[in-house]
């Protein structure tokens, strides 16, 4: 085995620990590190990349441009470990929409957006809107699924959030942590309190007893951003940090605690991915985005595993 060819083994190991499907990608690197071979490379080299990735010359050009996606990613896992590998830039056969880049949200900036929330008016609006905020960064729910909670949807005995008809037509039930329970209760006295009125049958209300809809979520939302300064620079060419992040967030740092806690990353997904209501873990693996912490994490437990014993 050539140390590309081990490279490629030690790389492909460390996408699996991250939770990532391999979709051919260990086929295609296998046949990425033979064309090196053949060529009498020991390093990736842009040329090279570019080379290999078009080829057959008469495939598609989405079909070129995730191959040369895979080995911009292997590129980069070489780079880490020797300057001399070239990472072939990302206008480099750009193809299709290019999906967001995630945000995720901190401790502190997820209590800084619910802090400002309390200090919108009036009472009714700044209580579902900490309650919403606080309730998406703890479940990850779709913010579809929030507005249309119903009352009866929401079992605080239990503490069980019940999903209908979501996405895919597929439902399913969200266990609460005992603090969530406390916090839902306590905007569903405050809500009665404010709105004395059985109708509309939803768990979150606007400030004018309504149910919530994508304008005023969306909207409210955009002004606790910028009040939290969570807004991009002007002319940064950043996105704003969005509602759907939260789901984002959610993936990521439950990913971080099991790597911490030891877990067998492969065996929990099917779990991850029931919880955000994915039909196949396969959807979950793009809310899998990678940060420094998980990162160092899936690096350390790599290197346990690689050390050679004595």
């Amino acid at each position: 085995m050539t140390a590309l060819s081990a490279a490629v083994a030690d790389y492909l190991d460390l996408r699996r620990g991250l939770g990532f499907g391999l979709a051919g990608m260990d086929r295609l690197l296998g046949d990425f590190v033979a064309f090196l071979d053949d060529a009498g490379l020991e390093v990736v080299t842009i040329d090279a990349a570019l080379s290999w990735a078009t080829r057959p010359a008469r495939a598609q050009p989405s079909w070129h441009a995730k191959r040369l996606g895979y080995v911009r990613g292997f590129a980069a896992y070489l780079h880490a470990f020797d300057p001399r590998h070239q990472v072939p830039p990302r206008d480099l056969l750009p193809i299709g929409p290019k999906r967001a880049t995630p945000y995720i949200y901190s401790d502190d900036e997820i209590g800084a957006l619910m802090s400002e929330a309390r200090r919108l008016t009036p009472p009714l609006r700044a209580a579902t809107f900490e309650a919403v905020i606080g309730l998406l960064a703890v479940t990850g729910m779709r913010a579809g699924e929030v507005m249309r909670l119903r009352r009866g949807d929401v079992d605080l005995a239990d503490g069980v959030i019940s999903v209908w008809d979501s996405k895919f037509h597929h439902s399913r039930q969200l266990p609460l942590h005992p603090t969530t329970v406390a916090a839902l209760a306590d905007y569903a006295r405050r809500r009665n309190r404010l709105w004395p009125h059985p109708e509309p049958d939803a768990f979150f209300l606007s400030g004018v007893g309504t149910r919530l809809c994508p304008p005023t979520l969306d909207g409210t939302f955009a002004r606790i951003r910028r009040a939290a300064g969570l807004e991009p620079p002007p002319g940064s060419g950043r996105a704003a940090p969005r509602l759907h992040d939260f789901r984002h967030t959610v993936a990521v740092r439950t990913l971080v605690d099991w790597y911490r806690a030891g877990h067998d990353i492969g065996a929990r997904l099917q779990t991850l991915s029931t919880f955000l209501g994915h039909v196949d873990p396969a959807a979950t693996y793009w809310y899998l985005s990678a940060i420094p912490e998980l990162l160092a994490l899936a690096a350390a437990r790599m290197q346990r595993v690689t050390r050679p014993k004595r």
